[in-house]
């Protein structure tokens, strides 16, 4: 089974950061759910968490702050108030994002990257600490209910997840997803 360690152990996010620099999967608390990360931008990390889960397509990653989140974006100086505006109690934004900041496998239709600042102490360490935006999607087969404890996700994933973050019992819902579109604000969730 993937190792397990507590939130709370020594260097539990450097240990995450290695494992994401190998090209490794983690599970990680958030302010929401617990949710799978790896390297944004390698691909191979990418393929691996699409088929763990069954799924293809779109994935939002987590920044440490709304300077950081911003600066992956590719918007207008006039839309820069709107987003921060909107980056606030763990939203997620959705946004053109800047070219090379991620991988393609994980962006939306015109290049759009959601981005979201969870409200955990742990995710603004563990996004501070490493070079790359983090993918942030639920710890979960798609279409099926997110794991709510680290164990779960140990039982259910197995070796295919090469750290657990522990954080105890989770059991929020996603957050809420704004698309900017046009200068138009959609909601999405």
């Amino acid at each position: 089974m993937g190792k397990l360690i507590k939130i709370n152990s020594s260097n539990a996010a450097l240990k995450a950061c290695d494992v994401m620099h190998r090209g490794g999967i983690i599970a990680y608390p958030t302010d929401t759910i617990y949710g799978f990360g790896c390297d944004s931008k390698n691909e191979t990390a990418i393929e691996k968490l699409n088929k763990l889960k069954n799924r293809s397509g779109p994935m939002s990653v987590i920044a440490p702050n709304r300077k950081t989140a911003i600066d992956w974006m590719n918007i207008k100086v006039s839309q820069k108030n709107k987003i921060k505006n909107k980056l606030i109690n763990g939203t997620t934004v959705i946004a053109t994002a800047k070219k090379n900041v991620c991988s393609s496998l994980i962006m939306g239709s015109g290049s759009t990257l959601g981005i979201r600042i969870p409200k955990h102490n742990f995710c603004k360490e563990l996004s501070s600490l490493f070079p790359n935006p983090i993918t942030s999607t639920s710890a979960n087969i798609s279409g099926k209910n997110p794991c709510i404890r680290a164990e779960d996700i140990s039982k259910k994933f197995q070796d295919s997840i090469d750290l657990i973050i522990d954080g105890g019992i989770i059991n929020g819902s996603g957050s809420k997803i704004f698309l900017l579109d046009n200068d138009v604000w959609k909601q999405l969730r």
